[in-house]
């Protein structure tokens, strides 16, 4: 019962979005959207789908790859998972060196790691030399039955309420807007991107974006704040990302923009939403506490130098 890890194919990507799937019940994910990811991946990222098979069967996972983005050189993550029914015998330990050879072989100097925070699995990442970092946590809201925030009679002034779909001809603000929110999430891997076109390949056609349930405000005809809503067709809905533009915070547009999607998101049929947040981003942890977000999860990510 000989565990062999090798590179993701096609065909074994519904595979993987189950394992992944049993991992981390609250993911929204499908096939469509992992092969998207894979194949819109920059040369830059150095970008591999690793997966570990035991007798023909996909038992464990792992993206590897550099965090190309972060304005600090030499970080890179890998992200092993292994399907609960076959963990203790090897597979995520395999993952995870095989990661480590192919990020040390590209350059990278620390290599980072989000771990479910549970004793089991820390303790697979501290035998191995890593060091705790920050935390994160996944909220759940039973959406179908959400005491939702009604609609504000009047908007504040100069505030306009939009979806995604209303910049088709012309994304670029929405990629500045994510641009300057992205800087400012607090992250053991800062992430700082200026590539237009990159952003357009990964963020603006990821598969499971949508456009009519993403909500932006618009204050004097510039964007100031959004929600991205991912769905994946299975009445599920995470919240991708939410950010509200430094010139424009304090204004309760975040609360105002997660509010309208939400709805929008009942309104066509989803019953589930999801969410993740820093431990330390405070105001959007408070903001989901508000709409009755409860936890259901959490993450520590782990990083360790390589070499």
């Amino acid at each position: 019962m000989t565990v062999i890890v090798r590179d993701a194919r096609p065909e074994d990507l519904p595979r993987v979005v189950e394992v992944r799937r049993a991992v981390l019940p609250f993911l929204v994910e499908t096939p469509e959207s992992l092969h998207a990811q894979v194949r819109n991946a920059p040369a830059a990222r150095r970008h591999r789908l690793l997966v570990a098979e035991r007798d023909g069967e996909v038992v464990g996972a792992s993206h590897a790859g550099i965090a190309h983005d972060s304005p600090e050189p030499g970080r890179a993550f890998a992200s092993p998972m292994v399907h609960p029914a076959h963990r203790g015998r090897g597979a995520g330990g395999l993952l995870l060196r095989v990661a480590e050879d192919h990020l040390a072989a590209e350059g990278a100097a620390v290599l980072h790691a989000w771990v479910l925070d549970q004793p089991e699995h820390r303790a697979f990442a501290e035998r191995r030399g890593y060091r705790r970092g920050r935390s994160s946590r996944f909220q759940r809201l039973d959406l179908a039955g959400a005491d939702l925030p009604e609609p504000p009679e009047e908007l504040p002034p100069g505030v306009a309420l939009g979806t995604t779909a209303d910049f088709a001809a012309d994304p670029r603000p929405l990629f500045e807007a994510d641009a300057e929110a992205t800087a400012d999430e607090p992250s053991d891997v800062p992430e700082e991107f200026d590539d237009y076109e990159e952003w357009l390949r990964h963020t603006w056609r990821n598969p499971l974006l949508d456009r009519a349930l993403s909500t932006v405000a618009v204050v004097d005809g510039r964007v100031a704040a959004f929600t991205a809503a991912h769905t994946d067709g299975r009445g599920r809905y995470l919240s991708g990302m939410t950010g509200t533009l430094r010139a424009y915070r304090g204004r309760g547009l975040a609360k105002l923009v997660k509010a309208d999607s939400l709805r929008r998101a009942r309104a066509a049929g989803c019953t589930e939403a999801f969410t993740c947040n820093d431990d330390g981003n405070g105001p959007m942890l408070a903001v989901n506490s508000r709409f009755g977000y409860e936890p259901c999860g959490a993450e520590v990510r782990y990083g360790r130098a390589l070499g």
